[in-house]
């Protein structure tokens, strides 16, 4: 599995992370890497009152930490 983790905020100040999963056999690394933040763009646009602040990939923990 691989993550995208998108970490957003609201003008107040609260955030929040929010994450899409995709199967290793169909999206690699390098791919979240390259088009993460294309992503994370289409997501802010559905979602008007966040801001994005940063996005990351990675693979899931063990123990369900965040990537």
């Amino acid at each position: 599995m691989i993550e995208l983790v998108i970490t957003a905020c609201l003008l107040i100040g609260n955030c929040k992370e929010v994450t899409f999963t995709y199967d290793a056999h169909e999206v690699s690394l390098m791919t979240c890497t390259l088009f993460g933040q294309a992503e994370a763009a289409r997501w802010q646009q559905q979602h008007a009152d966040w801001q994005v602040r940063r996005w990351r990939c990675g693979f899931p923990r063990e123990n369900g930490e965040k990537a």
